[in-house]
């Protein structure tokens, strides 16, 4: 699992790449958005304290076998521009993603997600990746869909601590 936190993965426009402590305060200014309050309330940092502390469990997971495994997602003129993400699942794995309110609509979760699929699915071995997401956020789900996931299921189901209407989709090589 080591060489998960030597991940870097590089796009034309991006590279997705290990967390950094210095990127915590643009991480917690980020966290504060409306989107992100609505649909990811457990990844709002109200204080820097909050985001340092998160940023520093983070970059530890980049050693353990279950993650979660985070990488920022960063334009290269080296603006954070948000982040990628594997987390552990009953049945498998889950991406996530998030990009900072003011550089949404360019394409920047489509290609970090495409490129970061790849790359850690191969490192760990993987043939195949869930996401989830709230229903009404139609933009993670087109992201999901220009991205390669299938949709598998619709309905109610425990999204982020509480019951809402929800999708999920399968990515599979």
């Amino acid at each position: 699992m080591s060489a998960l936190n030597k991940l870097r993965v590089q796009t034309p426009r991006l590279v997705v790449t290990g967390l950094s402590m210095t990127m915590a305060e643009e991480i917690q200014r980020q966290s504060q958005d409306e989107a992100t309050r609505r649909f990811l309330p457990d990844e709002v940092f109200d204080t820097m304290e909050e985001a340092q502390e998160t940023v520093r469990e983070l970059i530890e997971a980049y050693q353990s076998p279950d993650g979660p495994y985070v990488y920022a997602v960063v334009r290269r003129d080296e603006v954070l521009l948000g982040y990628v993400q594997l987390c552990r699942i009953d049945d498998g794995w889950e991406i996530g993603y998030h990009i900072a309110e003011e550089h949404r609509g360019q394409g920047y979760a489509s290609e970090s997600v495409k490129a970061f699929l790849s790359a850690v699915m191969e490192r760990l071995g993987v043939s195949q990746i869930w996401g989830v997401v709230d229903e009404r956020n139609a933009a993670s789900c087109r992201v999901l869909e220009k991205c390669g996931f299938r949709l598998v299921e619709r309905g109610e189901g425990l999204y982020h601590g509480a019951l809402r209407p929800r999708r999920r989709y399968l990515y599979q090589l």
